[in-house]
């Protein structure tokens, strides 16, 4: 499928992403009206510089379908701020960070709260998998080019201690098991996917979230 080149902005100033922070505000909008970031969950992010590593992420504790140009903060490699902001980044800013510098190729971080992806990441075993196959809508996977595809999204458990769950991702990043992977959940929390641009992370999401809905309702039908 056709997606846009990955933004390489670099200047540190909030005004000179405008661009970016619309992409991100309307992206929250959306999600929130369709149930995917309600309250002030989830957390949204962009490369803006790769050398060295700058992304613009959501500010913690606001609102996705109310997001003001200025919720958003620049941050570095180490998922600190860059100059003078009175906003703190998301508390899991360090995920997008490791995200980021694990695939070159990623432009853009989207996590997201839905009903469907928090339930299957609730019942999956530890140290599991959800595996999705045999859908039409794997296609909407960037390099997805069949049905007859298996999707495995790894569940992490939940943790507020973010440096220890970071290293757990980037260690999966660094295995042979993430090369194909577009995504992972963490246990009765939410998905975590990318896309070279904020539209193919989007449109990543909106793959997944079709998807777990119609694995999670699958699994409540008794076989015929």
């Amino acid at each position: 499928m056709a997606t846009d080149a990955p933004s390489t902005l670099d200047n540190t100033s909030l005004a000179s992403h405008a661009d970016l922070i619309r992409q991100l505000q309307a992206t929250g909008h959306d999600f929130h009206r369709r149930g995917r970031s309600l309250a002030t969950s989830s957390n949204y992010s962009s490369v803006v510089s790769r050398d060295p590593l700058r992304l613009l992420i959501t500010a913690s504790g606001k609102d996705k379908g109310r997001l003001e140009e200025t919720d958003f903060v620049l941050v570095d490699v180490d998922g600190r701020a860059v100059g003078t902001t009175p906003h703190r980044s998301s508390a899991e800013t360090l995920l997008h960070v490791v995200i980021a510098r694990r695939r070159p190729e990623v432009g853009a971080v989207l996590h997201t709260h839905s009903v469907w992806g928090t339930f299957l990441s609730a019942r999956a075993r530890p140290g599991g998998t959800v595996v999705l196959e045999g859908f039409e809508m794997l296609k909407g996977l960037e390099h997805v080019q069949s049905h007859d595809h298996r999707e495995h999204v790894p569940v992490f458990d939940n943790s507020q201690d973010i440096p220890y769950l970071a290293g757990q991702v980037d260690r999966w990043l660094a295995s042979d098991d993430a090369d194909r992977a577009h995504g992972f959940l963490i246990r009765r929390h939410g998905l975590y996917t990318w896309g070279r641009t904020i539209a193919e992370a989007r449109r990543h999401v909106e793959a997944f979230e079709f998807l777990f809905e119609c694995h999670g309702r699958l699994q409540m039908v008794p076989p015929a």
